[in-house]
């Protein structure tokens, strides 16, 4: 059996002719001469040619085959029928054959293109006349046609993907089908990506709209995202699961991501861990005060404002010791060696903050398996001023809304009773407000002098919510006498009110907007406990 038997016997196919086109140089000279060295003919173009030619690896420009120069600046040289039928030529069809023998057109069996910098000028913020010279229109059409034609074409878009190519050429087996396949779908990866990065980019730079109303959804959406590391596993050990990093943010929002975190220690960072610490940052940015905030379980279980840090910890701890055990901490101070020395008290999974000192740092060491990150950007409340989305999948389907980023203040608020809060109250209710937010619903925070005191959420009924917070900030309340609370949404029933009178609340927080929020009126005001409402629901699903 001779050689092309045996390839087409294997259904591999032999390399006799290569288009190389590459921005990224990155191990292509020694592709390049594994090519030549196999007697496979190499065409090339602009930068990449001078490149193999410097390192005496013979190869032949595209002009010499189109017999037409680069125009344009460049922007137009492999865009010819010499190049792209030779790529889309079906190598088993008599009729294609025939065209190319015709018109003097060789098929071209390998692709190797990859693609100019637009996704790392995004990261650089390049000023837009560098990003539009940055899209590139040759390449993806030649990676496309390449990988269109995958049964008869070899398509490789990255460095990675030289050596399988090669170890195939040397060992004279031509590339398989298999393989073919696999580059194919890497290349349609690759150029789905890189046209998503230019759509989000150009999304980002459209002008601001001037009217009150809010722009209608768009018509298709994209996540673009590069993989930052693969887990251990998803939320159970039985799900597979990983990190990506979102390429394009929103135009006036940060781009600090969680993964561009400083890890200081500790082991890789679970999907758990992820996803709790992306919950505590969300929620300490809503404080300029210093503020600890503990989370176990996308709850928040303990937060608290004070002037230091340390005070902050042992008041945000007071509220719920048991459910802190093995939580996630976020501030928005450094941490200092009093403040870490309190940490190290207690088990805990992740701790992140703007910075530490080198004294902290000592001695958080000793805690070996805690996470220890930092993040300047990611800590401070300038993080949320541009919308974010939250993205859901549902079966099939992909929920998405904006992430609420309404803040309120006392002028926001309607004093709804007889009794109106004091200013020690009204800064009280406000927090409380701030953390209920983050709570699952229905959500009920307590809360005096800037700490919580208990934390009730998730449950299926209002009323279940009072009752756990009642009974965590049971023994709190005897000794604060200035309880507040809030309500993510309003009360169904006045049976919250009647509970919360029983706790010694003194003032609330709450949407409103309920049928019977004329009778919830009338109980805050039999108790006398000052009510305000906010106008505004923090529902969290």
């Amino acid at each position: 059996m001779t050689s092309s038997q045996a390839h087409k016997a294997k259904g591999a196919l032999p390399i006799r002719r290569a288009l190389i086109s590459v921005y990224d140089k990155s191990g292509i000279v020694p592709f390049a001469r594994c090519l030549a060295d196999h007697g496979i003919h190499i065409l090339s173009t602009g930068g990449t040619y001078d490149t193999l030619k410097q390192n005496a690896i013979l190869a032949t420009e595209v002009e010499e085959i189109t017999s037409f120069p680069s125009i344009l600046d460049g922007r137009v040289k492999t865009l010819h029928p010499h190049i792209h039928a030779g790529i889309l030529a079906k190598g088993d069809d008599p009729k294609h054959k025939k065209t190319l023998q015709d018109l003097g057109i060789e098929p071209i069996d390998l692709v190797v293109v990859n693609l100019y910098p637009f996704i790392d000028r995004v990261t650089q913020k390049q000023p837009p006349p560098l990003m539009i010279e940055s899209i590139d229109i040759g390449g993806p059409c030649l990676i496309r046609a390449a990988a269109k034609n995958y049964q008869h074409t070899v398509v490789a878009t990255q460095p990675e993907h030289y050596q399988a190519i090669m170890d195939a050429i040397q060992a004279g087996q031509g590339i398989s089908l298999a393989l073919r396949q696999h580059l194919a779908e890497r290349a349609f990866a690759h150029t789905a990506y890189y046209d998503a990065t230019i759509h989000d980019w150009f999304a980002s730079t459209l002008p601001s709209d001037k009217t009150d109303e809010s722009p209608p959804p768009p018509p298709f959406i994209f996540f673009v995202g590069r993989l930052c590391q693969p887990l251990r596993y998803g939320e159970n050990p039985d799900q597979q699961a990983a990190l990506y990093r979102q390429v394009v943010p929103h135009k006036a929002l940060t781009t600090a991501a969680l993964s561009d975190a400083t890890v200081h220690q500790g082991k890789a960072l679970s999907w758990n861990n992820i996803h709790d610490s992306a919950a505590a940052l969300r929620l300490v940015r809503e404080f300029t005060q210093p503020t600890i905030v503990i989370i176990k379980h996308a709850n928040p279980c303990g937060v608290a404002s004070d002037t230091t840090l340390s005070q902050a910890w042992l008041k945000a701890l007071a509220c719920d010791p048991t459910s802190a055990f093995g939580g996630i901490v976020a501030c928005n101070r450094p941490i200092d060696a009093d403040c870490a020395e309190h940490l190290t008290q207690l088990f805990l999974e992740v701790v992140i903050a703007p910075s530490i000192s080198k004294e902290a740092l000592a001695l958080l060491q000793a805690k070996k398996n805690l996470r220890l990150l930092t993040s300047e950007t990611l800590c401070m409340p300038t993080a949320t001023q541009a919308p974010a989305w939250d993205i859901r999948a549902v079966e099939g389907n992909l929920l998405i809304q904006e992430r609420q980023q309404t803040r309120l203040s006392k002028e926001s608020l309607c004093c709804v009773t007889k009794k109106h809060p004091t200013e020690q109250q009204w800064r009280d209710v406000l927090f409380a407000a701030k953390v209920c937010k983050h709570v699952t619903s229905n959500a009920i925070v307590y809360a005096a002098d800037g700490a919580t005191l208990a934390i009730g959420g998730g449950q299926t009924s209002r009323i279940d919510s009072v009752r756990i917070a009642s009974h965590k900030s049971a023994h709190a309340r005897k000794t604060a006498p200035n309880v507040v609370a809030a309500s993510d949404a309003f009360f169904p029933f006045a049976d919250t009110i009647e509970q919360m009178a029983q706790d010694g609340i003194t003032a609330i927080i709450q949407p409103g907007g309920a049928l019977k929020d004329k009778e919830v009126i009338q109980a805050a005001d039999k108790h006398a406990i000052a009510m305000v409402f906010s106008g505004t629901r923090h529902f969290k699903h």
